[in-house]
């Protein structure tokens, strides 16, 4: 067999790829692996309710589970604000110390740390 004729697929593009374009290569692949939002039980959604009411009352730090289009992460915060009219969490963020608003819809869990 030619070693000649061998094929190494997409590293030899690599390297005429700019670094913008192998990152926009990269989300891509990721929208590819799309993850769909689970539908809550009233239990779940209960019990994130009772949690946030502590967290805020109590000043705790907690790590919420998010959805965010395409798939979930997993974000440190404070809580400092629950509106339950525009179903907005507000926060400061543990590592950034920004302020952080979350639509209630988009959560998935919650816990306090």
């Amino acid at each position: 067999m030619d070693n000649r004729n061998r094929d190494r697929g997409t590293i030899k593009w690599t390297s005429l790829m700019l670094p913008e374009h192998v990152e926009m290569v990269k989300k891509l692949w990721k929208e590819d692996q799309r993850v769909e939002k689970g539908i809550m039980d009233e239990q779940k959604a209960v019990e994130i309710d009772f949690l946030l009411q502590r967290a805020l009352t109590d000043s705790l730090t907690v790590q919420v589970r998010v959805y965010n289009g395409f798939d979930y992460e997993d974000i440190r915060m404070k809580v400092t604000h629950v509106n339950r009219n525009s179903h907005i969490v507000a926060g400061v963020d543990g590592q950034t110390k920004e302020k952080v608003r979350i639509p209630l819809d988009d959560i998935a869990d919650l816990a306090i740390l």
